[in-house]
């Protein structure tokens, strides 16, 4: 019988995907309201551009390692943009929002001592996580176009950040980050869907991310389904709750 609702337990898994914070802690009132089995943080937990201190930043990202070590619930979390460049190999790279300083060695501190928690990518039934989304153009560029696993791209991903954790720094001509071959962390949503037209990416996985603000989620309608864009949190409280496949917009 125990057996049993361990199974059931693992086929219905609740998951919550929190957008990014950039300092803020209603995460928690999203993990009181929804008792979830897995939770997916989308990145971005530092650069708030003076709405937080930087001990308020690192607390609160502390308090996320610390939820992650309670076992409360399955806690994964991904790497943005905004937290990248606190990785001490990486350091400043031009990036809006970058605290410098003696604060970025309190930050860069913060992130050094806990990279083992942190990773580039995440995926889960059909459903596929990064900061910002994976362009096929991106994959290709990076491991050769028959050098990469379609069934494997989170595995991918975070082998090359161990590695080359530079291949994720911004790499294109648009300073929006607008380019079809721009990394993980920072492509946008129009060049990442362009880039994806016709991809075996597009078919297999429905990609979740956020980086890019939007003033809400959308149902997915308008990306045919495959894609949530779900940088909502300085606009409103949404987020996402997927249980058994099916998604829905929260707040």
């Amino acid at each position: 019988m125990v057996a049993g609702l361990e199974i059931k337990k693992h086929i219905f898994m609740k998951t919550l995907i929190i957008p990014d914070l950039h300092g803020k802690s209603n995460w928690k009132l999203m993990i009181y309201q929804e008792h979830p089995d897995r939770v997916v943080f989308l990145g971005d937990y530092f650069d708030c551009y003076g709405e937080f201190s930087a001990a308020e930043q690192i607390h609160n990202f502390k308090e996320i390692v610390e939820y992650k070590n309670s076992d409360k619930a399955e806690v994964i979390m991904l790497i943005g943009n905004h937290d990248h460049h606190y990785f001490p190999e990486i350091g400043y790279t031009g990036t809006s929002g970058y605290q410098k300083g003696a604060v970025k060695y309190e930050l860069e501190r913060c992130i050094d001592e806990n990279r083992k928690h942190l990773q580039m990518a995440y995926e889960f039934d059909n459903f596929l996580c990064t900061h910002a989304g994976v362009s096929e153009i991106f994959m290709d560029q990076v491991f050769g176009k028959d050098g990469w696993n379609i069934d494997d791209i989170a595995g991918e991903l975070n082998e090359l950040f161990i590695h080359k954790p530079h291949a994720f720094t911004f790499n294109g001509i648009d300073g929006y980050g607008d380019d079809p071959e721009q990394t993980p962390i920072w492509i946008r949503p129009r060049s990442l869907m362009k880039a994806n037209k016709d991809s075996e990416i597009k078919k297999k996985y429905i990609q979740i991310v956020g980086h890019t603000k939007v003033l809400r989620i959308d149902s997915g309608k308008s990306t045919g389904g495959r894609y949530y864009f779900v940088d909502s949190l300085d606009t409103n409280a949404e987020y996402l709750v997927i249980e058994n496949k099916e998604v829905t917009i929260k707040e």
